[in-house]
């Protein structure tokens, strides 16, 4: 999967990793002035292609260990926990978790998300916070957590096509042939499926889907981490995707007080690890390199989870599952490839032969 580079991405050896892309329009234009009347950062030369700091790179293991760890905690804990109480007990952990740390620069910048600004973070705080945990905590009572995280590997294709044709990241024909390959696998994780029960066929289709609104999410948070650090983006969607969870707070207390002491721990670990580190270091990853090429690196959560299910769990997924997910790893090989640039034509020849 070829990209090019963003302009204006910051340096690794900025000294502020969580501010803002380098190229800002001046103050009296749209998007131009910060929030809290700060002023626009600096332009900065971009990046050589491919380049991101140490931190970057760290950032992005933390997210893949901490999401692999998500599938097996959300099944370990399922049987405690319906899907939306869950996510709601799981979102408001993070809340309170993240809000110790952004609260107080917020009040110190004043920087709140102003007019325009919120309607991206309703967005993929609605779509990714809300929607996605709901959907993914429900397949997992149908599936085990290595299939669904296989199954939730179809987000990165997903990511790089809509990158590719709304970020103008890029959209080679290599792209196209690893989203084919990639699409079959999950067909034969679905085929092996529905050989079970209806019920995997409805996991699997609520696997989609939260892969799906995941892409989606990601694409509308790109341009908010150029306005605003990854912690802030990142408690400003956790927040509005608690407020859509609210109607569940009922359940929610109703299932605490009868969950034994480990699953309630559970939620918690849930609440802290997976959400608020996660989804921070993933936005602070996603401040630094194309939205395409990150997400292919979530290609890695699968097999992670089938490790941690393993041995926490002794989850192991079926025959079709592993063969699926092995065709989806193989169609996001085929995406990392670039085409060969074709040779000018030469004097005289004749290009449309």
């Amino acid at each position: 999967m070829a990209t090019t580079a963003e302009t204006g991405s910051p340096l690794p050896d900025s000294p502020h990793p969580d501010s803002t892309h380098g190229t800002s329009s001046p103050p009296d234009q749209p998007g131009g002035a910060q929030p809290g009347g700060a002023q626009p950062a600096t332009v900065r030369p971009a990046p050589r292609p491919g380049q991101i700091s140490r931190l970057g790179i760290a950032a992005v293991v933390v997210t893949v260990v901490l999401w692999a760890s998500a599938f097996v905690g959300i099944r370990a804990v399922g049987p405690s926990f319906s899907p939306g109480p869950l996510t709601l007990g799981r979102l408001a952990v993070a809340a309170v978790v993240l809000g110790l740390v952004v609260l107080p620069q917020l009040r110190k910048a004043a920087a709140f998300p102003r007019g325009r600004e919120w309607w991206p973070i309703l967005a993929y705080g609605v779509m990714w916070f809300g929607g996605y945990n709901v959907a993914l905590n429900a397949a997992e009572h149908m599936l085990d957590a290595g299939t669904a995280a296989l199954l939730i590997n179809v987000n990165p294709i997903l990511v790089a096509v809509m990158a590719g044709i709304i970020l103008k990241e890029g959209f080679p024909r290599w792209l196209i042939i690893g989203s084919l390959v990639a699409f079959s696998g999950v067909a034969v994780i679905a085929l092996g499926s529905g050989q079970r029960s209806t019920a995997d066929v409805a996991g699997v289709l609520l696997c989609l889907l939260a892969a799906a609104l995941a892409a989606v999410s990601v694409i509308v948070q790109k341009p908010v981490l150029r306005k605003f650090p990854a912690a802030q983006a990142t408690w400003f969607g956790i927040m509005v995707g608690a407020v859509c969870c609210l109607p569940f707070s009922g359940q929610l207390v109703a299932e605490l007080q009868a969950a034994p002491l480990p699953a309630a721990l559970g939620l918690v670990y849930l609440g802290v690890f997976p959400t608020a580190i996660a989804f921070t270091t993933w936005a602070y990853a996603l401040s630094l390199i194309d939205a395409g090429r990150l997400a292919a690196t979530t290609y890695l959560v699968p097999g992670t989870t089938i490790l941690i299910s393993w041995l926490v769990l002794g989850e192991i997924p079926t025959s079709w599952g592993l063969v699926g997910g092995l065709i989806c790893l193989a169609g996001v090989a085929l995406t990392r490839r670039r085409s060969r640039p074709r040779p000018a034509p030469t004097a005289g020849s004749n290009p449309g032969a």
